[in-house]
């Protein structure tokens, strides 16, 4: 499936109605990549646990080739954390339910972009965009919004000395 989140979710607001033709059939293109994230993420806990269980129960019946000489529910937890396959099958299973943490994110921004589109309309038709003058180019003002955003985003990395009287 391929999968263009940025272009998918902007809004080309010169043609408006392009857009709510494409409209449901993006919406239905994330939603089935949504579900098929989730079912990703079900099989890779389903996993974790197989692996979780067969390791508890290889831990019961020999804990000295797991280096116990005392079997107890956390010496059995703590080794069971410290094996490479369980490792490996945990890392995969955070990597799907991240992967569908950012499918259900674009889902609703495509169900945002359906209420833009139903307010950019409604603007549309009460003849905002009309007028003795030029409208304005929101593609330019949307950049500068961009922009104005990019800057306050490299701010919050700056960090402000004050002196101090005790510095003095």
């Amino acid at each position: 499936m391929d999968l263009n989140y940025e272009q998918d979710v902007s809004i080309d607001e010169t043609a408006l109605d392009l857009e709510w033709l494409q409209q449901a059939h993006l919406m239905c293109k994330y939603a089935r990549y949504h579900a098929e994230t989730k079912k990703a993420m079900d099989e890779a806990k389903e996993r974790l646990d197989f692996i979780r269980a067969k390791l508890e129960m290889d831990i019961r019946a020999t804990p000295e080739n797991y280096g116990l000489s005392k079997v107890t529910e956390s010496a059995i937890a703590s080794t069971i954390l410290l094996q490479p396959e369980y490792q490996e099958a945990s890392k995969k299973y955070v990597e799907a339910r991240y992967e569908n943490d950012v499918a259900a994110v674009v889902v609703r921004a495509i169900d945002q972009k359906k209420t833009a589109l139903e307010n950019l309309v409604k603007l549309l038709s009460v003849s905002y965009f009309a007028g003795p003058s030029a409208p304005r180019d929101l593609s330019l003002k949307w950049n500068e919004h961009i922009k104005r955003r990019e800057q306050k985003e490299l701010n919050k990395n700056v960090k402000i000395k004050r002196k101090r009287k005790d510095d003095e």
